[in-house]
Parts: C-alpha cells; structure tokens; sequence
C-alpha cells in the first residue's frame, strides 16, 4: 500500500500487554489517544484507518500490542 492509504480493517490494542509507552501516540495521533476519563489508549473511531501510521505504530510498540483486526 502507498502512503496516505487507508484500509477497512480496525487497528486494535492488547491492553493487558499494553506498557503505555505512548509512541504510538506520537508516530498516529490521528488513530491513537488516550482516554481522558480513565487513563487508558484507545483507538479513535474512524471510517478507515492510514495504514502506513498504523503500521509505524505497530513497528515501534515495545510490547507487540497492536495488531490489525
């Protein structure tokens, strides 16, 4: 897929393995957020996803916690 491209699938994130590093935050704050209430990551709901920023995002997390669903 080129940049800018987006697809149908949801990115999702492992909580339970989740070490809230945050850089995914940081590489797709389009995708990515934290949770203001409750303090967790969560995933913005989106009508599609940019895959390359997801990708970043799964490439750079230190606990292989986000995958496409």
């Amino acid at each position: 897929m080129n940049k800018g491209d987006t697809m149908n699938k949801t990115p999702v994130i492992n909580l339970g393995e989740c070490t809230e590093c945050f850089g995914c935050i940081e590489v797709s704050p389009s995708v990515f957020r934290t949770n203001r209430s409750f303090g967790y990551l969560e995933i913005i709901d989106l009508p599609a996803f940019p895959f390359e920023e997801v990708e970043e995002a799964i490439k750079i997390c230190p606990a292989d916690c986000i995958n496409w669903e």
